[in-house]
């Protein structure tokens, strides 16, 4: 899927590229860094901010924008919180130098960049005070009409969308109606444009999240084929040639969403398919090419994998799931405050528990324990307060599962608690709910845990 990236690599990986600094290996053209792995991107963006600092550079604005869109898509895929202010601040210079030449369309498009760096860091991060920042961005981006118009109504979908749901829930096909339109514009534009082409497929991805989100808490089926739906409408739109990491995406989503299928109907043929067809979006994709999206779908796998093991009681399924969820932490441990990061850790600890239990050995609750006490111990609170509240989680978790097992309170209770409120405390102080909600969930099942 990814061999024209890979013979790039092979042609410049290990002499100096034929090209100046100013062009790179895209040219500008966002669409080309679909091809490109994270290492070759990060090239890419300093490449792009070299042309847009040289003296006498033509149409600066246009080369910060350039340059903005790459430290974008570096932050999406590695999770990186600096490369994702570049971005931003990119994005802003570009807004004010389109603005004193009054160049309306290309201001538009800056904006819209400083709108989809809040939207991304409000995905990454769980910072919903972004996407106020974001709203009004693309409020005022969407006014100019043409492509940025277009693009500008995609990212207000999305951002309404999620409010929608937020609110309750119940509104998932009124947030499905939102991208209608500018699904169906993107669509039709990107027969002309690739970069629309591929934001099209971008509005359907985000539509078939909420969608197959919805439909999991509302355990409504007819939500999650919705939502297999427009993640079929992409696949068939999409070039392997061309649009590889996209169409990756696009079938890790899907296998996610079959399995999400199979766990509200029970199916476990379906289910195997789906963590059959995972496994071989993950062989396909690799994590050089998109370590978040690779650590996504390892996350996906991993929960897969638990949910045939608690349909079938069988421990190899949830020693596998373990597996998945470690590879993707391996992964995600550069990237301090991800909220993947957190709901792989916390997947990870609740699958701990549930074998723990199938198995009844308390020895692999111990040893867990102790593993995370290690961790603690090292002092993560002073760098990365966030991961240091996520191993409280986890604490907690195994806390609860041995009183639920062997039913004797040996403090386990106290120091149960004790991790959850500490965990409670960081995220509230952090400003991220959801996983604020994670914590609470664990005093939840403290509090229902029962002894003697």
């Amino acid at each position: 899927m990814f061999e024209f990236g890979r013979e790039l690599r092979r042609l410049f990986g290990g002499a100096r590229a034929p090209f100046s600094a100013k062009d790179g290996l895209t040219g500008g053209d966002g669409a080309l860094l679909e091809l490109l792995d994270l290492k070759m991107l990060r090239a890419e963006a300093k490449s792009a901010d070299v042309a847009a600092g040289r003296i006498g550079a033509r149409d600066r604005p246009r080369r910060q924008l350039e340059a903005a869109i790459v430290w974008r898509e570096i932050a999406r895929r590695s999770g990186d919180m600096a490369a994702l202010r570049k971005a931003a601040a990119g994005a802003e210079r570009a807004a004010e130098g389109f603005g004193t030449a009054h160049r309306q369309q290309g201001w538009a498009r800056a904006r819209l960049e400083q709108a989809n760096c809040a939207v991304l860091g409000a995905e990454l991060f769980g910072d919903t005070g972004l996407e106020a920042a974001a709203e009004q961005a693309a409020s005022e981006a969407q006014r100019a009409g043409g492509a940025a118009g277009m693009l500008a109504l995609a990212a207000l979908a999305q951002i309404r969308g999620r409010r929608l749901i937020a609110a309750g829930g119940s509104d998932a096909r009124a947030a499905a109606r939102l991208f209608n339109d500018p699904i169906a514009m993107l669509e039709g534009a990107g027969r002309r444009d690739v970069s629309l082409k591929l934001a099209g497929a971008d509005a359907r991805l985000a539509r078939a999240d909420l969608l197959v989100g919805a439909g999991l808490r509302m355990k409504d089926e007819d939500l999650v084929r919705a939502g297999l739906g427009d993640l079929t409408a992409a696949e068939e739109r999409l070039d392997v040639g061309y649009e590889p990491l996209t169409l990756s995406r696009v079938a890790i989503a899907k296998a996610s969403a079959k399995a999400a299928l199979a766990e509200l109907t029970g199916d476990l043929a379906r289910l195997a398919r789906a963590i059959s067809a995972l496994a071989n979006a993950l062989d396909a994709l690799g994590r050089d090419q998109s370590p978040v999206d690779w650590a996504r779908g390892q996350t996906s796998l991993a929960r897969a994998l638990a949910q045939l093991g608690e349909a079938t009681e069988n421990e190899t399924a949830f020693a596998k799931s373990l597996a998945c969820f470690d590879r993707a932490g391996m992964v995600l441990k550069t990237a301090p405050g991800l909220v993947l990061r957190a709901e792989a850790a916390n997947g990870r600890g609740l699958t701990l528990a549930r074998l723990a239990e199938l198995t009844g050995d308390v020895q692999v609750l111990n040893a867990a324990e102790a593993a995370f006490k290690t961790e603690l111990a090292a002092g993560p609170h002073r760098s990365d307060p966030v991961a240091w509240a996520m191993l409280q989680v986890q604490l907690g978790q195994v806390y609860v599962t041995r009183l639920t097992l062997t039913r004797r309170d040996r403090g386990e209770r106290a120091a149960a608690a004790m991790a959850f409120q500490a965990a409670l405390d960081v995220f509230g102080e952090e400003g991220l709910r959801s996983l604020a909600a994670i914590a609470a969930e664990g005093l939840e099942r403290l509090a229902a845990a029962k002894v003697g």
